[in-house]
């Protein structure tokens, strides 16, 4: 829990006020071709995503600096205090949504350790992790946003497009195994998270509405 607790600080740390949102839905819908012929059809997740964009005013207005990727494996704990000591990877942060941010965070609870490096299934209580309704909760609290329940409104959206974000990153994980530029047993294996990935986003986006 005290490893926890300083990630979603460090998240929260990032999420000041900016002139400018980003908006990236068509290059990451030019980004995943399909490298196997029976690939799920991700262009149309991103063709909904682009349409579907939600509004920003406001208890959800306002623009930050998204540190993404925030997940364990790119931050630095100190080893004896639940404090984080640097958060890596900063060449691909960008200016947007804060909740494009915290819902990359939060796709952890929805995606199996099997899959990724995710936490759903797990015993959550048992390891000290709050489940996700508990950390959105904390998260509301400490930026004064919005409620847990106002972030429902548009939750699955932004799920469907973390989902699609992950996905097209291992996308071309996958083509550059099929060229040949990619060789190793674990850029196949990520390679293969694609088609699921998507597949997931697509649920989440039909839970939004999408046809």
């Amino acid at each position: 829990m005290p490893a926890c607790r300083a990630q979603a600080l460090a998240l929260l740390r990032d999420h000041f006020q900016s002139p400018k949102q980003a908006q990236a839905m068509q290059p990451l819908a030019d980004a995943a071709p399909a490298a196997q012929p029976h690939a799920f059809d991700a262009q149309a997740l991103a063709r909904w995503l682009a349409v579907e964009l939600p509004g920003f005013e406001g208890p959800l207005a306002g623009r930050a600096l998204q540190g993404w990727p925030v997940r364990p494996d790119n931050l630095i704990f100190h080893p004896a205090e639940p404090r984080l000591m640097a958060l890596l990877d900063w060449e691909l942060s960008t200016i947007g949504q804060p909740l494009a941010d915290f819902s990359y965070h939060c796709m952890s609870w929805h995606i199996e350790p099997g899959m990724f490096r995710s936490i759903a299934g797990l015993d959550l209580s048992g390891l000290g992790i709050p489940s996700e309704a508990e950390y959105m909760t904390r998260y509301c609290e400490r930026t004064g946003r919005s409620s847990a329940e106002g972030l429902q409104a548009d939750w699955d959206f932004y799920l469907a497009y973390n989902l699609f974000h992950l996905a097209a990153i291992t996308q071309d994980i996958a083509r550059r195994v099929v060229d040949g530029t990619a060789a190793s047993a674990q850029a196949r294996a990520t390679g293969n998270i694609a088609q699921p990935l998507a597949v997931m986003g697509w649920h989440f986006a039909q839970r939004a509405g999408a046809p």
